[in-house]
């Protein structure tokens, strides 16, 4: 099975070798039929720190890194 692979926009980069990175999914309202917007967040492994709050960047599923850390930072 492929790894899932997101989009999102960095929301903090304040720890070593993490970002956190928000996720924005839209979908229409089952019953409403109106545009929703959820957003997630979610830890991703930034091995160099190249990151910084604003990035636009793309996450990979990986194994478990750390207690919360379960993603990884595509570089490109």
């Amino acid at each position: 099975m492929p790894k899932r692979i997101l989009q999102g926009v960095v929301t903090s980069n304040q720890n070593q070798q993490t970002v956190t990175v928000k996720v924005e999914r839209r979908f229409k309202h089952p019953l409403l039929q109106k545009t929703v917007r959820k957003s997630k967040k979610y830890r991703a492994h930034d091995e160099a720190n190249q990151f910084n709050v604003g990035d636009i960047v793309r996450i990979q599923e990986c194994a478990p890194k750390s207690k919360t850390k379960r993603w990884e930072v595509i570089v490109g």
